[in-house]
């Protein structure tokens, strides 16, 4: 029929060569938490409260930043795993410190985890 409206591509299809997406909100949303956690760290090492092997701790978070917005497989993983390591961490801090700004941030983390391995987010990655 002449008249049929084309329909959007479904989200699983591949994306075509040349067009670019634009991230979801939430993997946005991540990778600017992961760029503060970056630069938050990286002062702290600055101003000599954190240990300088923190700062390997900042650029990893700052490369998955950068590479979970131009949604590639690697800026994924890294975001995975920081979220993954930073979320034992603050539960850490909470059970044996008894912090509960570790309990709050650990189960931030937890939630920014469980958004990462949605379906509706792989499926975006390159």
């Amino acid at each position: 029929m002449p008249d049929e409206i084309p329909t959007d591509p479904s989200p699983s299809s591949p994306p075509e060569p040349g067009k670019t997406t634009l991230p979801l909100p939430g993997m946005a949303g991540i990778a600017l938490y992961m760029l503060a956690i970056s630069a938050v760290v990286a002062f702290g090492v600055a101003g000599h409260h954190v240990p300088p092997v923190f700062l390997i701790v900042s650029v990893l978070t700052g490369c998955a930043t950068f590479g979970l917005l131009r949604q590639q497989r690697w800026g994924w993983a890294l975001a995975l795993a920081a979220t993954f390591l930073l979320m034992l961490y603050q539960f850490y801090i909470f059970v044996r410190l008894h912090q509960g700004s570790g309990a709050f941030m650990g189960v931030l983390n937890l939630i920014l985890f469980l958004y990462l391995v949605r379906p509706e987010v792989i499926e975006r990655l390159r």
